[in-house]
């Protein structure tokens, strides 16, 4: 019986082959933290060392409240500076980096047939770009620091095939939400998710990221594609150090084989106050809402981007919304800045924030009051999410969203394109 990917990862980590089910012991490549840093530094002290056992190996990025919007923020910062000079700990991000996932991945972190885990639970991002990524909890992320160790179970693999050819106007982002919807929160709970099929493969890598991102929306332990030229030639000149390409073999054991042709997906809506609550965006048009977020680290890349431009140039967003947009990092930024599309936005109506995380998290930058309503491109819908627990958000595409700024309320837009 063959291997998939994320077993023939384990295995060169332990010098042994494993299968799924396995409980195994191992080193990661790479360890991600952001400011939660400062929590998981309380707890690295309190275990009673002195040095993290591989300062290399951390990588830190300040993304979730910057710049600080409070002295309780501003202090928890303070400390991790502080920690990462008297560690020597050599990657680290400052306020001005951007959004983890995406300040990982374009510094060359993310790489094929890495292990890499994460005190995020959308370290799943990693998988884009074929590498084993997973969230962890701060208590393992420092018992990491302190031993380079953790003990991980082998997941069993689910198989997504998908086939046929995205319509224009209907992105990843809808093929995510509706394989989500059909499996449910806690359908792929401790699994690995593999994506593959020809039209997977036509994925660019900006959309095989916000796959991969929201693998975590199923309960994935991990998501991934297998590595390709695409990928191959998105890596060049980023790859922190050599890597090893790795695939799964073609009679590797998976638990569940799932088909979709995508020639049909029409654009999808996670609905409140849950991301499996899925339906075609022609049952809940009409829907008015008060706030739309572009952006973050499911959907604040580039093509993103373009396509919100694409359909907001020289239009005027809807009087009854405000619109953010949250580029998911410096480099986005400035490449959208230097191809006049920062612009385009703003005159269209839209607010541009700084890459960060505020807003998508509650933090700061976007807080929705009571009886609020978002539509927003962020991977999270559930109460609370983005302030009052008395709000409501709607997950769509950059697509949707661009469209249904137009008009104020949740159109299909498709016919905008």
């Amino acid at each position: 019986m063959g291997q998939t990917l994320s077993e023939k990862i384990l295995s060169r980590k332990v010098g042994r082959q494993v299968k799924a089910n396995e409980v195994v012991t191992v080193s990661p490549d790479y360890i991600l933290s952001h400011d939660n840093s400062a929590a998981i530094i309380q707890e690295f002290k309190e275990i009673g060392l002195k040095k993290v056992a591989a300062p290399e190996k951390i990588v830190i990025v300040l993304d979730h409240v910057v710049p600080a919007a409070s002295e309780k923020h501003a202090l928890n910062h303070k400390i991790i500076r502080e920690f990462v000079e008297e560690q020597k700990i050599p990657h680290f991000f400052d306020i001005d980096a951007g959004v983890c996932h995406q300040v990982f991945s374009e510094q060359g972190f993310a790489l094929p047939g890495l292990l890499i885990v994460g005190s995020d639970s959308h370290t799943t991002t990693y998988g884009a770009f074929g590498a084993m990524a997973i969230g962890i909890g701060r208590t393992e992320t420092a018992s990491i620091w302190a031993t380079d160790e953790i003990w991980l179970r082998v997941p069993e693999t689910i198989k997504f095939v998908l086939k046929g050819k995205l319509q224009l106007g209907v992105m990843s982002k809808d093929v995510i939400l509706r394989l989500i919807g059909d499996v449910g929160a806690e359908g792929a709970n401790y699994k690995a998710v593999e994506f593959s099929g020809e039209a997977s493969s036509s994925l660019s890598i900006d959309s095989r990221m916000v796959m991969t991102n929201m693998a975590a929306e199923m309960g994935a332990k991990n998501g991934y594609f297998e590595p390709d030229d695409l990928c191959l030639d998105w890596l060049k000149n980023r790859a922190k150090k050599e890597f090893e390409i790795i695939h799964s073999d073609p009679d590797a054991h998976y638990e569940a084989i799932y088909e979709y042709d995508l020639s049909n997906l029409e654009p999808q809506v996670a609905c409140p106050h849950s991301v499996d609550n899925v339906k075609p965006v022609t049952e809940v048009a009409g829907t008015i809402f008060h706030q739309a977020l572009l952006g973050t680290c499911t959907n604040g890349r580039l093509e993103d981007l373009e396509i919100a431009v694409k359909i907001l140039e020289g239009k005027k967003i809807s009087r009854r919304i405000r619109m953010l947009v949250l580029p998911a990092s410096k480099e986005v930024y400035l490449e959208a800045l230097k191809r006049g599309w920062l612009a385009i936005l703003y005159e269209a109506g839209a607010v541009i924030l700084n890459p960060g995380c505020g807003p998508c998290l509650g933090a700061h930058m976007g807080i929705l009051a009571p009886g609020e309503v978002a539509l927003s491109t962020a991977n999270r819908n559930f109460k609370g999410r983005m302030g009052s627990r008395d709000s409501a958000i709607y997950l769509a595409s950059p697509a949707t969203l661009a469209a249904s700024a137009l008009e104020g309320k949740i159109v299909d837009p498709r016919s905008y394109l």
